[in-house]
């Protein structure tokens, strides 16, 4: 019988380097993607494929893929009719949704889209700018940017560029004046390889460990003694909506508690802790929290 394998698309070029990382966060070992479109994995069920997160969607909707991961805004831009497995919320920079963003040199008269009516705009995502402008009932004329779209701006009336942080913008003296579109990064499956009990189980436990991993990044484990008359005030000191194990220790007069925190509020809990009697407080991270 014919090895079974699942062909996953990496995207190559801005998400590959957060992609490779988060895989192996979420516990694969994989090697050989600065040389090669074709990286290994310790799954001999697996065989990954570099390719551009443009096109991704194209190719899991057509099968040469079976799943593969790519930006929200790819899977509009293609029209491509594939199965959303799951959202992934991580990126190149933040954790936060990148944005596709209409911006005009800070010295431009446009300060809305209509003020753009007959120009040109320059973009990356020409479908989806092009359905933007007709739903706003403004006629402009969109041309594709092959890159370094930010210094189009000058040269066209309007770019529509994808910004994290808007830093790129800010140093090329761009003004942003609307918001095309949000986008997050999706794995996403062909719609056949989902129906096959193989592949679907493979891509379904691929994303129980990502999303571990992820919210791992964000969070701490958290564990102290605490003497049985104070345990009930430390409990009012945690966060309410987490359920914290405790455990009774040998000698009777301490348990031992240990909880799960948002890394935002661990630095100010430990102190808190401390002065309500807590002892023996440590901190540890964490490689996957599965919900």
């Amino acid at each position: 019988m014919t090895k079974q394998v699942l062909k996953l698309g990496i995207p190559k070029g801005s998400l590959q380097n957060a992609t490779f990382d988060l895989l192996e966060r979420a516990g694969f070992n994989v090697s050989g993607y600065e040389r090669s479109y074709f990286p290994r994995i310790d799954d001999e069920e697996i065989q990954l494929i570099l390719l551009r997160a443009q096109e991704m969607s194209r190719y899991v909707e057509d099968g040469v893929l079976d799943a593969g991961f790519t930006g929200h805004d790819w899977i509009v831009e293609n029209d491509s009719n594939v199965h959303e497995v799951c959202e992934l919320l991580y990126s190149k920079a933040t954790s936060n949704p990148a944005r596709w963003v209409l911006a005009v040199p800070s010295e431009a008269a446009a300060q809305q889209p209509e003020d753009l009516a007959g120009g040109i705009v320059a973009t990356e995502l020409v479908n989806a700018t092009k359905r933007y402008f007709a739903e706003k009932n403004v006629n402009v004329k969109v041309e594709f940017s092959w890159g370094a779209t930010e210094v189009k701006a000058r040269l066209v009336d309007a770019i529509v560029e994808l910004t994290e942080t808007g830093s790129s913008l800010r140093a090329n003296n761009l003004r942003i004046i609307d918001t095309i579109m949000t986008s997050t990064t999706r794995f996403i499956a062909n719609r056949t390889a989902w129906t096959d009990a193989f592949k679907r189980q493979k891509i379904e436990n691929i994303c129980i460990l990502l999303n571990a991993a992820i919210d791992a990044k964000t969070k701490v484990g958290l564990k102290m003694n605490v003497r049985n008359e104070d345990l009930q005030t430390i409990i009012g000191i945690l966060p309410a909506e987490k359920s914290p194990t405790v455990s009774p220790l040998a000698d009777g007069a301490h348990v031992a508690v240990e909880i799960i925190v948002d890394d935002n509020i661990e630095r100010r809990l430990i102190p808190e802790l401390k002065r309500a009697g807590a002892t023996g407080i440590f901190t540890y991270s964490l490689k996957k929290v599965i919900h």
